[in-house]
């Protein structure tokens, strides 16, 4: 299934993509795609529901973040080895773990916006995991079966934020509509394999990232079963597993991104994003 939230921000409602890719009110089912209805049993019922059968959305709608309620974002960096080599960061023996403010989310078509002060914002592809099964103290083996679904995860980062301003990632990664996520929650059956997966980003139409998540020095079951040794993970709680290489700080010379720029993003299977870079006022 392709789980979607659509409307005015704040005010979305939830749908579901039917066979010809057209998007169809789930708000007769669910009262959001958040909680309880993205645990197993919660997504057995969705699944027994034919779309065709579900009212069709007005046309235009804007699309929200597929989730709803978030309780964190767990990042995870330099996870990728060859974001690690062109960084010249010494790869971590363990998973990198960092926070992004659930205030950051954003629509997968909403404009992103530049800090006042930024000098330095940069894009990150990743794929982004949404928990459906709470986890708590779960193996690598059975890691898996706690995901709800997967899909795109922009962490945008103002790197001298991140870097320059004392103190951990945190306020290079979390401003405001710094996480653009969706279009969709595709729900984990539809993915064989996460580490099977083509990531892209386009700044302005030229490729800047073409990686793979076989990539990934910690795949994404070693780093549910890693976080869940220190934490509860919960339903709709979402992990970022890391980007590959092709970032603006990584190219010589770096390059970031400044009002009017447009990203697109894609991962297979998981659609394709879109946004528009404005600066704040």
């Amino acid at each position: 299934m392709k789980l979607v939230r659509y409307g005015k921000r704040g005010d979305e409602t939830p749908g579901i993509l039917d066979d010809e890719g057209r998007i169809r009110d789930l708000s007769g089912h669910v009262d959001d795609i958040a909680g309880c209805v993205l645990e197993p049993a919660g997504l057995a019922k969705l699944a027994k529901i034919n779309p065709a059968k579900l009212p069709l959305a007005p046309e235009g709608q804007r699309l929200g973040a597929p989730v709803a309620g978030a309780g964190k974002i767990l990042c995870i960096g330099l996870n990728y080895k060859m974001h690690a080599s062109e960084t010249g960061a010494e790869v971590p023996s363990e998973p990198l773990l960092f926070q992004k403010a659930v205030s950051a989310i954003n629509g997968p078509y909403d404009d992103i916006v530049i800090p006042r002060t930024s000098t330095k914002t940069d894009w990150e592809v990743e794929l982004g995991v949404v928990i459906g099964a709470p986890a708590k103290y779960v193996s690598e083996e059975e890691a898996l079966s706690h995901v709800a679904g997967y899909l795109i995860l922009n962490d945008v980062s103002e790197r001298d934020f991140q870097k320059n301003r004392a103190g951990q990632f945190t306020k290079g990664k979390s401003c405001d509509t710094f996480c653009p996520i969706g279009p969709w929650l595709v729900t984990a059956d539809e993915i064989a394999d996460p580490q099977n997966l083509t990531l892209r980003t386009l700044v302005n139409g030229e490729v800047r990232q073409n990686g793979h998540s076989s990539d990934m020095l910690h795949p994404v079951a070693k780093l549910i079963s890693y976080l869940s040794q220190f934490m509860s993970l919960l339903p709709g709680d979402i992990i970022a597993s890391g980007t590959p290489d092709g970032v603006g700080a990584g190219m010589k010379p770096p390059q970031f991104l400044k009002a009017g720029d447009e990203i697109v993003m894609s991962i297979d299977g998981l659609g394709e994003q879109r946004a528009r870079l404005v600066a704040d006022r």
